[in-house]
């Protein structure tokens, strides 16, 4: 039988994969799960942010006469505060252990009571603490015959000069968690995807359809084929995730930096790639040491396990210090790099110099594991029967 041509047989391979894997249940539902996941996740952001700014107070007793003031105090703490008149201090105890009340609020103005169920929020606690100070200094003001107005305009606006030698950015929080949801997700799909790259090899080799297949094409073409298929296969869901979860945050409100999220996206998706290209074909070549789905664990475990510890080390680095020199140095070596850099792209943290030099990096690891995969890979997967060891599948 006539070869193909290597792009058309790269084509051919890659369309099949395509086809297969994306009208399948697993896949559909897979994507349905995790977007139902993402959006269940930016709602819980926006029920835990608007909880975090409300808070329902009881006043009772000479208390009742600072709803005002409390109320303002807290909206200049960017913070609402909805007051309730307790005639009963007993009910008003009774409500805030039933949990409709955050706190019982008692006393004169300038010694408050605050009662509470377990604890209370230390925005709320800074709001009625500022009520009572505020009564105090206008006590001691009045007893000074100094006008309090005019003594707090000029305490307002008294305040610590900033001299800062690295400047976090104001949206520093965002884009931590912008990064590190991106590192999640690429750790994810890497590992998930690349998985399915060997369990397919594994399945044609042992059905003895790659037989057939090797009859048209060689051997790094179906390989290559079929990485490229899978790759785009994730992609695609990555896609569709990121885009719901822009649409949602945004709509939301969780989220305000939207173009900033399409950048990360955006080179989310790019390291995407170039991490599914490196560790792909060594998972294809891995799987096609073995014969049977039960051996395929055995083979892609260490594989695995650099994955796992790169991106448990890496997400914790990044949380302690996306700018830091171990989550540089970390960032920098290629295995890691497609997990690691987009995320410290995301907050910030990574200069041009360095996203260059993983780039490069990357690519040239790449390359090199592209020709020892398709090696591998053409050496074992005609090889029916016991586990082939690495060293022989090199040797040919």
């Amino acid at each position: 039988m006539r070869k193909l041509s290597g792009r058309r047989a790269v084509w051919l391979v890659m369309k099949r994969e395509l086809n297969t894997r994306l009208r399948t249940r697993s896949f559909v539902i897979g994507t349905v799960v995790m977007l139902v996941l993402l959006l269940g996740y930016v709602g819980f952001q926006t029920s835990l942010a608007g909880a975090a700014d409300k808070s329902t107070v009881g006043l009772t007793g000479q208390a009742t006469g600072i709803a005002r003031q409390l109320q303002v105090e807290a909206a200049q703490s960017g913070r609402q505060i909805s007051t309730v008149t307790i005639t009963d201090p007993a009910e008003g105890r009774q409500k805030v252990e039933d949990g409709d009340l955050d706190a019982l609020v008692s006393g004169s103005a300038a010694k408050l009571t605050a009662t509470y169920k377990s604890s209370l929020d230390d925005q709320l606690r800074k709001v009625l603490d500022q009520v009572a100070q505020q009564q105090v200094l206008d006590g001691v003001l009045s007893s000074a015959q100094l006008e309090p107005a005019d003594v707090m305009a000029q305490v307002d606006g008294t305040h610590v000069q900033d001299d800062p030698i690295s400047p976090e950015p104001a949206d520093h929080t965002q884009r931590l968690v912008v990064g590190l949801i991106v590192a999640f997700l690429l750790y994810i799909s890497i590992i998930t995807y690349g998985m399915m790259v060997a369990q397919g090899v594994v399945e044609e080799k042992s059905s003895r359809v790659v037989e057939i297949l090797l009859a048209s094409v060689r051997p790094w073409q179906l390989l290559l084929g079929k990485v490229i298929g899978l790759g785009l296969v994730g992609l695609t869901q990555l896609v569709i995730l990121a885009a719901a979860g822009l649409v949602a945050a945004s709509a939301t409100g969780v989220f305000t930096l939207s173009g900033f999220a399409t950048g990360a996206m955006l080179w989310g998706l790019l390291w995407y790639l170039l991490g599914f290209l490196l560790y792909a074909t060594i998972y294809g070549a891995l799987g096609s040491l073995v014969s049977r789905q039960e051996d395929t664990q055995s083979v892609v475990g260490p594989l695995n396990i650099v994955l796992i510890v790169g991106f448990v080390a890496g997400f914790n680095l990044l949380l302690q210090d996306p700018d830091g020199t171990g989550t540089k140095v970390i960032s920098l070596i290629p295995l890691f790099s497609p997990i690691l850099m987009p995320a410290r792209i995301a907050t910030g943290a990574a200069t041009g110099w360095e996203i260059a030099l993983s780039l490069g990096l990357t690519a040239a690891l790449v390359a090199l594991l592209t020709w020892l995969g398709g090696r591998i890979y053409g050496n074992s997967v005609l090889r029916i029967g016991s586990r082939i060891k690495l060293s022989e599948a090199l040797r040919g």
